[in-house]
């Protein structure tokens, strides 16, 4: 590009190869403001600062490969389960078998590799749409773990499983967060610099036109299958190490908090569009609003909804951010700008103050709650 066209970019122009970063450091920096005003003692201590960094390497495997997974138009829906049988198998070994934990773990690998494979043949051979694919096979991973763990939960293991998800490395940081950078360092790798990368982005924009020239998209939308079902077998290892116990009901929202902290990191559900540094920034970004909420002392059940309501307007602020939707409308913008949805956005304004009212009066007006019966 000339400097003469460089010149004629808007400042959003500039600034669009750097959005997928730039959204979720905002957030961040707003939650460290926040809570340094809030609650610096607690939130800034060292113990709490390592906790977050534990919360977040849990999910930077994951992360890594999802965002793969999504800029090939594709969606895994079954992590949960596959990390909880992975992790259920790899404890069966261990505690009833008596494998050598290294080798109860690369079994464990395997068999999250080989159920991404199942993943990407039902997906690519059956022609099953990727969320019904993934959300059945979900089903079928939690049953069979479910037979297999019958109800036990399966603890105290070796200190090397303990050590892998909770010890610390000698650089000063949790072991589980050195996995989880190197995991993030290699899908960097992979998507910069390697075949795999080209053909992910190359298949994500344009399916129809990569088999033209050549590249065997079912092939390659098996990999990236393949890859995530090994790393969701990683983060049922780093799970079972961080709580030094593990059952067949484990990691049931790991879905939605990969998904979200990949798309607020900028790839697209679209296709065509991935930043592992962005999909990084999201996992801190989740997990250290999680741990705001713990240390407000906000109820486990509020937490729950604030995190989607949060998760809902991150990945909004991002697409208003990238002005670029499928249908080249304008985003977020649009909602003020067009005076039929202009309308919609009053009548949700609306709603929401009356709900607000309404729920303050009730707290105002209502007495002592007394046990019924």
């Amino acid at each position: 590009m000339s400097e003469q066209t460089t010149s004629h970019l808007s400042m959003g122009q500039k600034l669009q190869p750097y959005v997928s970063f730039i959204g979720p450091m905002a957030m961040i920096i707003a939650i460290l403001l926040f809570m340094g005003i809030v609650e610096p003692a607690r939130y800034f201590r060292a113990s709490n600062l390592n906790q977050i960094l534990l919360d977040a390497a849990l999910y930077m495997p994951m992360a890594m490969a999802m965002t793969f997974v999504i800029t090939q138009r594709g969606i895994d829906l079954s992590i949960g389960s596959v990390a909880a049988l992975s992790a259920i198998v790899m404890a069966f070994l261990i505690k009833q078998y008596a494998f050598p934990v290294p080798v109860a773990m690369l079994i464990a690998l395997a068999l999250g590799a080989l159920m991404g494979l199942i993943n990407g043949l039902v997906i690519t051979r059956l022609k099953v749409p990727d969320l019904i694919g993934t959300l059945a096979m979900d089903l079928v991973y939690r049953g069979i773990a479910l037979v297999l763990a019958k109800g036990l939960v399966l603890a105290r293991f070796p200190e090397l499983v303990t050590e892998i998800g909770r010890g610390q490395s000698l650089a000063y940081l949790p072991t589980p967060v050195v996995i989880g950078l190197i995991t993030m360092l290699l899908g960097y790798f992979l998507l910069t610099s390697t075949h795999f990368g080209r053909y992910t982005i190359s298949i994500g924009s344009s399916p129809e036109a990569s088999d033209m020239t050549g590249i065997d998209v079912d092939r390659h939308r098996v990999y990236a299958y393949v890859l995530m079902g090994t790393m969701a077998a990683l983060a049922g290892i780093l799970l079972t190490g961080k709580l030094n116990a593990i059952q067949a009901t484990s990691a049931p929202y790991f879905n939605l908090h990969v998904i979200a902290a990949v798309v607020v990191g900028g790839t697209s559900l679209f296709g065509g569009r991935a930043s592992i540094l962005g999909s990084l920034a999201g996992v801190l970004l989740l997990s250290m609003m999680i741990n705001a909420l713990v240390t407000l002392r906000i109820e486990f059940f509020w937490q729950s909804v604030a995190s989607g309501v949060v998760i809902i307007f991150s990945v909004a602020l991002y697409t208003w951010l990238q002005k670029k939707d499928r249908d080249g409308g304008a985003g977020l913008a649009s909602l003020f700008q067009n005076p039929k949805e202009s309308k919609t956005v009053r009548l949700f304004a609306i709603i929401v103050v009356s709900l607000l009212v309404l729920a303050i009066l009730g707290m105002l007006f209502s007495g002592d709650v007394k046990p019924s019966g």
